[in-house]
């Protein structure tokens, strides 16, 4: 059926059509959530064990090694990675793509359910979840009055803020950063548990045993029945005080009297400044699937509706990585329209018809409207991915319709009506615009079944792209000649002599291509000197994963020594914070110490910059690179910068079951690294030795006193840091309830005879735990990482954004890294993995893509042979691509490898436009293989040149960085224009030579094989 034809002779459907999808698509845009990346279902599970005050070595023997071995069992895993720190293990298992997530969380449940009975009793149930990309906080706010103080301010937060703000659309969790939490703190004495011989674990159990209340059965009193109740928390702090606590000999205390009961705050494990203030602060993460730009607005104005209700309290936002993801929009969108004007500007230069442009130009927004509702049916958002592809591709759409309307044109000045030029010109370029548009979505679709990571994030990429090129050849079929045959107006009238005479670049150019026809193997040679040198400059273009972009803040990492104070932390955070406010770029610094799992040696420092439009600041780049050198002064601490860009941080992992050749292979490597030229900063996971006060009671005198080491570790638990939270007595309030922790006071627990003193209950009552047992001070791993059931290490390295290629040529160049003892293995790890995943899975769907274009073109043209002229222009396009991004200075990453899958699409249009036209000439005027090529080029030249202009135009927004710059988008752009300028100029004279030369070929093999078939049209046996 003749779609064209069909469309002219009856243009109400196709016009109803289009106007409904465009309806839909406006409809869709608008539904559409703004993101960053896209929302992604990995298969990722984590399992979060906690025992406060365990050692990381204990955690790892007594849980993680049994976690891992049951999460082991099951199928599909990938990997298990666990980090141990003081009091937490957690685990990442990372299962393959193919597998549901929900049954991934499942499995790991039932398996870790298997051995829960060989962990701890006293260990919570480990927590586990699914993993997804909401990941990071979208905003941060700071929260001051001058009417509460810090402990009303954070109840203010968790109760007022906290509660509102959750019931806003798209806020997934409301996290409080800073303040503290109140608690009732009972504080022993020793002295007075000493003289009268009662311990701290006996004072906890019985306030444990009081402090609640329980159910107590039915009554019918009265002829009603009613639920007994027995009431037994304490209402106040007094009532605590005035506990009576039984003796060992019978007698009572009361409780007061021997310990001070302080209605507090719970000891700090974090605490956060702003600008040198410290505040209470408040992080927001979105749910799934919702918006970051519409969540942060219904944030924003939630705040300030509780601004309004509370005036008395100050709430000032501190941070957000919202402006980045507006920005990316803006400038997508911001693109996406001068691309578009700069594609039409392109055609009208070429047609110089308004009439002609404006037929051409619909094809835009009725091709990326559609696209719009598919995107939204699909469940894919307005992100990153799926914003470049609409962008990408704006010049491609408008190529059909270009090459439609050139044809239309060029039949109107034969003397045809605008109807009938529009019915001959659609049959006669239909075949050609079908061929041209299946191949780019032959090249577009593969890299949406990419393996790995980027196949998952690139799914999106691929369909957009694709669904809107099948759009342009909707609208190219269907608008395009019926618009023209209405609004077209018909031509002068021309002689066929004056149609046909050439101008003089036309006829330069066809002196050029019969020279390179009757000089073949010179043309040939010199096009393959031209690959050659692109291969070698290939050599001189370091690689990279993701060039870095300005995110308008700049993050550090910071690590005290193990065993630090908070406030060590503080100072050290501090110093950073002031080096990074001697920046004028810089609007405020947020520092967050420690972490609500009690580690108080981390910190992390997020300053904010002022907003980058048309460069007109520093860069973060540049900041980051000042900020390096002035951070080695701050003593004490490992100092990471970066790390909100991929390729700023590489790692290397090195994994062993030899624990001492692991740590000694480690220092190794370090050592070399850091003695490197113009490396950055190096960071090691190993060799961090945590403080550690040990324990060890002689077996007989302690089994002779009836000591379980179960009751050593209870007793001295519960006497430092008291009970686990779970199983903490509470202060029931009005609003909340309170911990009432037990415990021997902070001030008397730095004394090491305090702890040597501290009583354990035996078969004879209780003995000091200095009559059984030693105690000497030594050092443990701070932190312990395992990857699959193996101890590894890994080691850092700030790439201060020189290229990964080049950084990871000097580190294979160590020899350390290379003489490896055999019981120590190196792993993929981080930006270099993902790196190498990321080119495999291109390559491959540069293969697929290739593979998939050669399928599409023997269905349409019949033939295994004469595809083979079209893919050869692919390798032209590489050359000038790779020549652009060197003479840019660009690397070659995931953006620039983007825009050469882009090039294969575009240059095999090109070429399919030549071949095609050559074989229509042959088949209906009889013409010879030469004559018809050389027809081909004069009739075909026009559109090519057109349709390469428009994608150029199309592209130069994002090539001229207009607007907020993108270290993404520019190499992509550049890559596509460089590529696209070398190849349709050498495949306009290379594809000619191949396409005669292959014909050539079908003869003789015909011949060959005495093929019946007669190939030549009759009385055109001289082929040549």
């Amino acid at each position: 059926m003749n779609f064209s034809a069909w469309a002219i002779n009856r243009p109400i459907p196709p016009i109803l059509l289009f106007m409904l999808m465009c309806l839909a698509g406006l409809v869709c845009f608008k539904q559409l959530p703004i993101q960053h990346l896209p929302d992604t279902d990995f298969p990722i599970v984590k399992v979060v064990a906690s025992l406060p005050g365990a050692s990381p070595s204990t955690l790892e023997n007594e849980v993680t090694r049994r976690l891992e071995d049951s999460i082991a069992t099951i199928g599909n895993v990938r990997h298990i990675t666990s980090t141990i720190n003081e009091g937490n293990s957690v685990s990442i298992v990372q299962f393959e793509l193919e597998v549901d997530s929900q049954q991934a969380v499942s499995d790991v449940r039932n398996a870790v359910e298997t051995v829960r009975n060989q962990l701890p009793s006293e260990m919570q149930n480990p927590v586990i979840s699914r993993m997804s990309t909401t990941g990071s906080a979208i905003l941060g706010f700071s929260v001051h009055s001058d009417m509460l103080s810090e402990t009303e301010l954070s109840w203010f937060t968790d109760n007022e803020i906290s509660k509102q703000l959750l019931t806003v659309e798209g806020v997934g969790e409301v996290k409080r950063t800073g303040g503290n939490e109140r608690e009732i703190r009972i504080e022993l004495s020793p002295i007075k548990l000493a003289a009268l011989d009662i311990t701290a674990a006996d004072v906890s159990n019985q306030l444990k045993s009081l402090l609640k209340d329980a159910p107590g059965g039915e009554s019918e009193i009265g002829g009603m029945r009613q639920s007994i109740r027995t009431i037994a928390a304490a209402g106040n702090r007094d009532d605590i005080a005035a506990i009576t606590i039984t003796l060992s000999d019978g007698k009572a205390v009361r409780l007061d009297s021997i310990a001070a009961i302080k209605d507090t705050f719970a000891e700090r494990n974090q605490l956060a400044l702003v600008n040198g203030k410290e505040s209470v602060t408040f992080e927001i993460k979105r749910a799934r699937g919702a918006s970051e730009l519409e969540t942060a607005a219904r944030v924003r104005d939630n705040i300030a509706i509780i601004q309004k209700k509370y005036p008395h309290v100050s709430i000032e936002e501190i941070f957000n990585t919202i402006s980045p993801v507006k920005n990316n929009y803006d400038a997508a969108m911001n693109t996406l329209f001068e691309g578009s004007i700069l594609a039409i500007i392109a055609v009208w230069i070429f047609l110089r018809d308004v009439r002609a442009t404006l037929v051409a130009s619909v094809a835009l927004p009725l091709s990326i409207l559609p696209t719009f509702a598919f995107i939204y049916f699909l469940d894919f958002q307005l992100n990153s991915i799926t914003l470049l592809g609409m962008t990408l591709i704006i010049g491609v759409l408008v190529d059909d319709a270009i090459v439609e309307i050139e044809n239309i044109e060029r039949h109107l000045h034969h003397g045809l009506t605008p109807r009938n030029a529009s019915l001959v010109a659609a049959n006669e370029i239909g075949l050609a615009v079908v061929a041209t548009t299946f191949t780019l979505v032959a090249v577009f679709l593969p890299t949406a079944f990419m393996s790995g990571m980027a196949g998952v994030f690139f799914k999106q990429f691929g369909w957009t792209a694709s669904i809107a090129v099948l759009f342009s050849l909707l609208v190219a079929r269907l608008i395009t000649p019926m618009m023209a045959a209405q609004i077209m107006r018909a031509k002068p009238t021309q002689k066929h002599t004056q149609l046909d005479s050439p101008g003089k670049v036309m006829s330069t150019y066809l002196k050029t291509v019969r020279w390179s026809l009757k000089n073949p193997k010179t043309t040939l040679v010199l096009a393959f000197v031209f690959l050659v040198m692109s291969i070698m400059l290939v050599m001189q273009i370091p690689t990279n994963f993701v060039d870095a972009d300005d995110q308008d803040q700049i993050l550090v990492s910071l690590e005290t020594q193990p065993g630090s104070q908070l406030s060590e932390t503080i100072i050290a955070a501090e110093q950073a914070g002031a080096l990074l406010e001697q920046f004028d770029e810089v609007e405020n610094v947020y520092i967050r110490a420690g972490d609500e799992n009690g580690n108080v040696t981390q910190a992390k420092i997020v300053a904010t910059l002022s907003p980058i439009v048309d460069n007109d600041r520093r860069t973060q780049q540049t900041l980051e690179g000042i900020l390096r050198e002035k951070v080695t002064l701050i003593p004490g601490a490992r100092i990471t910068i970066g790390g909100n860009n991929a390729g700023q941080v590489m790692e290397i992992g090195l994994k062993s079951d030899n624990t001492y050749a692991l740590e000694k292979a480690a220092t190794e490597i370090v050592g070399a690294l850091r003695a490197q030229p113009g490396m950055g900063n190096v960071i090691s996971s190993s060799g961090l030795m945590r403080p550690e006060l040990t324990i060890a009671p002689y077996y007989d005198r302690a089994a002779e006193l009836g000591i379980t080491t179960a009751a050593i570790s209870d007793a001295i638990r519960t006497a430092t840091t008291s009970e686990y939270e779970q199983s903490l007595p509470r202060l029931n309030l009005p609003d909340r309830q309170l911990y009432v922790r037990t415990m021997i006071a902070k001030n008397d627990l730095t004394d090491v005879d305090t702890v040597r003193n501290i009583k354990v209950v035996g078969n004879s009552g209780a003995v000091p735990l200095g009559s059984f047992a030693t105690m000497s001070f030594e050092g443990g791993p701070a932190q312990i990482d395992r990857l699959d059931r193996t101890r590894t290490i890994t080691i850092k390295i700030d790439t201060m954004n020189q290229p990964l290629g080049e950084i990871t040529q000097l580190i294979e160049s160590i020899p350390e890294l290379k003489n490896l003892p055999s019981s120590v293995e190196r792993v993929s790890a981080g930006d270099a993995e993902q790196q190498q995943e990321l080119f495999a899975g291109f390559g491959m769907a540069i293969l697929a893509g290739v593979l998939c274009v050669y399928v599409v073109l023997v269905l349409l043209f019949h033939d295994f042979l004469q595809p083979i002229t079209i893919l050869v222009a692919l390798p032209l396009s590489a050359g000038g691509a790779f020549l652009a991004l060197y003479i840019c200075g660009y690397s070659l990453s995931l953006s620039s490898l983007i825009g050469l899958i882009m090039l294969m699409g575009i240059v095999s249009k090109n070429s399919i436009l030549l071949v095609e036209f050559a074989i229509m000439s042959r088949e209906e005027k009889g013409l010879s293989r030469t004559e018809a090529i050389v027809d081909a080029c004069s009739k075909r030249a026009r559109p090519i040149i057109m349709t390469s202009f428009a994608m150029i135009a199309g592209m130069l927004p994002m090539a001229l960085q207009i607007g907020v710059p993108s270290a993404f988008r520019g190499p992509m752009a550049i890559t596509v224009i460089g590529g696209l300028i070398t190849s349709t100029a050498l495949s306009l004279l290379v594809v000619p030579c191949v396409y005669v030369l292959v014909d050539k070929l079908k003869v003789r093999l015909r011949k060959l094989f005495k093929t019946q078939e007669q190939f030549e049209p009759a009385g055109h046996a001289n082929a040549s």
